[in-house]
């Protein structure tokens, strides 16, 4: 720093000796009219430029041990800025306060309209790129100004200056701070370069109130980033960092208009707008009122700031416009619900796993609908939304396929009697048919083959958290109609999964990779296939066409909770519509509240669906081309003593988990692996994933070739329907 004194020292000596020296060195002209008066004007000169000198090297030296004198420069002010939570893209979701209760938002050269720019240097510091910290020739001019006028006319006071001003404020306006903001700025022009500097001025100007830096100005009196500003709004905030306070426009409106006019006036002098610019600048009215900053996803981003309080940014997988319209459509859905009824969005990529938006009510502030609570993650009963991954197990497991005949009619399971949701029955129908129209009795049925214990688990293995409202006891069929509770994220995870094959991943709302290692599959990929083939022809809603999206739909007990989840190859998308203190809403069914918003919110991605492609093993048969044991759910075989007597089937070979060398049961270079089953009746059909390998055969043996390595389900069903599964790993 004090070379750096000694170099600004030579400039302001050379700056103001140098005429005079060009004077003393010139060549003495001849004897003429006049010489006499000329020769005591020369002996003048050179006495003030010794006494220049004199006081100059004087000064020099005076600031030198100023310098030395100083304790070492704290920059803590420019590094104390508001925490701030950013989209994929790096817009601005939600910014917080400081610790002392300012909006301080981190903002550089890159960040701010290169016109504010150009007008910040033209009317604060011209000669900005070339001084070293100070620029002595506008003190000079200060300095005659005020002696000339008796007042303080124009400051002389670099941007850097001003820095230094802003990193050590003092409440004293005297010679003394005024030589402490020299000294400082060539020590800061020593230590930073001047992007860096530009850069500290933009973060710490003060623009009124509890505003620091042109980007949180920008906000709050326009409303957006700093990056595209009119003539007017660039004006503005160049005028407002010289008396913040005075022409605050939410205050004094009058003088921050005369303050922005006289900006421009000066832009208009230095040729960076044209006269015509210039008028419609005046023209154009000054805030009176500080806008709100935005306040995009307030859960998601109040959630990671309290995970990682010490970081000040925080950088999402939410997509700033898509999360923007979300909002915009829970709050217009909301109008026409009851107060205390609030609305929950969820939209995820299903290639990465990925939250683009996530909307955790109506209105963050709104105590009636309580507001503050993420309601993407409370634990509700899913009515009817949970049916598809019933289906889904059962093609798996090989006990029906989605042209299966089961029966719609009055059926009890102990003291369980189902009922569907409209009281009625359809007699025999399809399962295709059974999940379109979300039909309860077909669904139990399925439900009972399957086994509720084997559907928890399956779904519990996948990833998903179930609660269940008596822990200890074993699971009823009612877990498949919603007698459970799980949060939008679980069930919205669980579509994602069959979105993509049966694959499952998890969600997630910060950038990063997924976890090392093979991910947990709910399916296989023909299951999972059918469920989005069948789901693909629901009904749709009033508002929207068929056959775009796969969905289902889901209304709970006593109408408290109405879901819908719809998903694409590309994109899955959850909604809840409820209170959240679980209180009942009369007439609150999924398909009339919740599916419209569903299909809304996928037109709001601005994304043609896209189709599910067919797995090479499915099978697309009508019921009378399925193999026999598929045709029907449920055969009416007579009871007699000798069925009575057949014992149960049981896969014998090979067994659940089993690890198998294709390499030592390979014949003429094909391997081979045997399969057997033991009790059940005849015939047998053997399927692998889903897909029947072989016709139904009467003996207990058969043969079958892998196509390759890896994890197979192997499964086989008897001539009276019951079925038995295993997965083994091929190697």
């Amino acid at each position: 720093m004090l070379a750096r004194l000694r170099l600004v020292s030579r400039s302001v000596l050379g700056s103001v000796a140098r005429p005079l020296i060009r004077l003393r060195s010139a060549e003495p002209p001849s004897p003429a009219r006049g010489e006499g008066r000329r020769a005591p004007f020369r002996k003048w000169a050179l006495r003030s430029l010794g006494i220049a000198t004199l006081g100059i090297a004087t000064t020099a030296g005076a600031l030198t041990y100023y310098a030395s004198t100083l304790p070492p420069l704290d920059i803590t002010a420019a590094r104390d800025r508001s925490t701030v939570v950013l989209d994929r893209d790096g817009k601005l979701l939600r910014p917080f306060l400081t610790a002392d209760g300012r909006w301080k938002l981190p903002v550089g050269e890159a960040d701010v309209d290169p016109r504010y720019l150009a007008m910040l240097k033209a009317f604060e510091d011209k000669r900005f790129d070339r001084h070293w910290g100070i620029d002595p020739t506008a003190m000079l001019r200060a300095a005659g100004q005020m002696l000339l006028s008796g007042r303080v006319v124009s400051g002389g006071s670099t941007l850097t200056m001003q820095v230094a001003r802003l990193l050590e404020p003092r409440e004293e306006r005297s010679l003394a701070a005024k030589l402490r903001q020299a000294v400082r700025a060539v020590e800061i022009e020593r230590r930073f370069s001047k992007s860096e500097i530009l850069d500290l001025y933009l973060t710490l100007a003060p623009f009124g109130g509890n505003l620091e830096g042109v980007r949180a100005a920008s906000f709050a009196y326009f409303g957006k980033e700093p990056k595209r500003l009119s003539t007017a709004e660039a004006a503005l905030l160049v005028a407002l960092p010289q008396a913040p306070e005075q022409r605050r426009p939410d205050r004094f409106t009058e003088t921050a208009s005369r303050a922005r006019d006289r900006v421009l006036a000066r832009v208009e002098a230095a040729g960076l707008a044209t006269r015509g610019e210039v008028a419609a600048a005046r023209e154009e009215p000054v805030p009176t009122a500080r806008k709100p900053f935005p306040s995009l996803a307030p859960h998601v981003a109040e959630q990671v700031v309290a995970e990682s309080p010490a970081a000040r940014s925080h950088r999402l997988t939410l997509d700033a416009r898509l999360q923007a319209n979300l909002e915009q459509l829970a709050r217009e859905r909301s109008l026409g619900l009851a107060p205390q009824v609030s609305i929950a969005i969820l939209a995820v990529d299903n290639d990465t796993g990925e939250i683009r938006a996530s909307v955790g009510g109506v209105d963050y502030f709104a105590a009636e609908r309580a507001g503050a609570l993420d309601l993407t993650r409370a634990l509700r009963s899913p009515g009817s939304a949970l049916k598809p991954f019933i289906y889904a197990l059962a093609f798996d497991n090989g006990i029906a396929h989605p042209e299966t005949m089961l029966e719609d009619r009055p059926a009890r399971y102990g003291l369980y009697v189902p009922e569907n949701f409209d009281l009625g029955f359809q007699g025999m129908v399809s399962a295709r048919k059974a999940l379109q129209l979300s039909l309860n009795v077909p669904t139990v049925e399925l439900l009972s083959a399957l086994g509720p214990q084997r559907f928890l688990s399956r779904l519990r293995d996948a990833g998903a958290t179930i609660a269940m409202p008596k822990e200890g006891g074993a699971p009823g069929l009612a877990v498949g109609l919603g007698g459970l509770g799980i949060t939008l994220q679980d069930l919205t995870r669980l579509y994602v999964g069959l979105a993509r094959g049966g694959e499952m991943l998890p969600l997630r709302v910060k950038p990063g990779t997924n976890p090392a290692g093979e991910a947990p599959r709910l399916v296989d990929p023909v299951a999972a296939w059918y469920v989005a083939d069948t789901l693909l022809g629901a009904p749709p809603p009033l508002n929207a066409m068929p056959g775009r999206i796969a969905y289902k739909t889901g209304t709970s007990y006593g109408y408290r909770d109405a879901w819908a989840v719809g998903f694409d190859r590309k994109h899955t998308i959850g909604v809840w519509v409820g209170r959240a203190d679980n209180g009942a809403v009369p007439g609150l069914v999924g398909r009339t509240v919740a599916a419209p918003i569903l299909f809304d919110a996928f037109a709001r991605l601005g994304l043609d669906p896209r189709p599910f492609p067919q797995p090479p093993n499915a099978i697309v048969a009508t019921t009378s081309n399925l193999p026999p044991p598929l045709r029907h759910l449920r055969q009416d075989v007579p009871k007699t003593l000798a069925a009575l007597a057949t014992p149960g089937l049981k896969l014998a070979f090979p067994p659940e988990g089993a690890r198998i060398d294709l390499a030592a049961s390979a014949l003429d270079g094909k391997a081979e692996l045997n399969l057997k089953v033991d009790g059940g009746a005849p015939p047998y059909t053997w399927l692998v994933d889903g897909t029947p390998v072989t016709p139904p055969l009467r003996r207990r043996e058969a043969a079958w070739q892998p196509g390759g390595k890896g994890f197979v389900r192997i499964s086989v069903i008897d001539g009276t329907g019951a079925s038995e599964s295993v997965s083994v790993r091929l190697q």
